[in-house]
């Protein structure tokens, strides 16, 4: 199992840690990682390791298997199982995505209608909606979701027992992704407080910790993305 240490402390930038096994591909399976693995609609990060042979670039970071974590290298590249290795995450795109996926959350409070799919970039973000008429005001959207940001409300986690997340599947806004069970525990990532919340939904990915950290956003198009679903994309200011 891969300690994930981009899961308790998203502001990680760097760690040493062990390749415990290389993956049929040649990718790198680590002992922790602060690289977030793709999932969820979150790219895998990228940067470099420094190993026995020298520095050599991250390309990608996914999951491998249920519990561990792999590193895609240059191509090329190859580090051997049982070595030592310093990981440098690209921190400019992983604080981009942080931001984006926190906004996201905020415009699926902001259009208060179920989720059919979504995906995060370092500059850009959207969600599909179950949406059968586009909003009327789409201005009146983007000044709501600025408004909430501007709030500078706390973003935090906490987690449930699979039990008791089964028993409270009102918190799941995304129809196209089951929240990740299996593992005897949720993840969910509140915005706001327990007294005054904003926001609460089971989530595994990174999140900035207050809402003002994401700054200004402005609205995309809104897509027709099928006879019900409508896309509607937010870029970082």
């Amino acid at each position: 199992m891969t300690d994930p240490l981009f899961r308790t402390d998203p502001y990680a930038r760097s760690c040493r840690t062990t390749v415990t096994r290389l993956a049929e591909d040649g990718a790198l399976v680590v002992g922790a990682s602060v690289f977030y693995p793709a999932g969820g609609g979150q790219p895998g990060d990228t940067g470099w390791i420094d190993g026995p042979d020298g520095r050599l670039a991250v390309t990608d970071t996914r999951k491998e298997g249920a519990t561990e974590v792999a590193l895609v290298l240059e191509p090329g590249a190859s580090v051997p199982a049982g070595a030592g290795i310093e990981m440098h995450l690209d921190w400019d795109r992983r604080y981009r995505h942080m931001r984006v996926h926190t906004a996201l959350h905020l415009l699926s409070v902001v259009i208060p209608l179920p989720v059919t799919g979504g995906s995060i970039g370092a500059e850009k973000g959207r969600l599909d909606f179950d949406m059968p008429e586009a909003p009327e005001d789409k201005e009146a959207l983007e000044a709501a979701l600025n408004a909430l940001i501007a709030r500078d409300l706390a973003v935090t986690t906490e987690w449930i027992t699979d039990d008791e997340m089964a028993a409270n599947m009102d918190l799941v806004k995304t129809m196209s992704v089951k929240p990740p069970m299996g593992q005897g525990r949720v993840r969910l990532v509140r915005i706001g407080t327990a007294d005054e919340q904003v926001d609460l939904q089971p989530c595994g990915g990174t999140h900035v910790a207050s809402t003002a950290e994401i700054g200004r956003v402005t609205l995309g198009k809104v897509e027709k993305k099928g006879k019900q679903n409508r896309r509607v994309s937010l870029h970082l200011a």
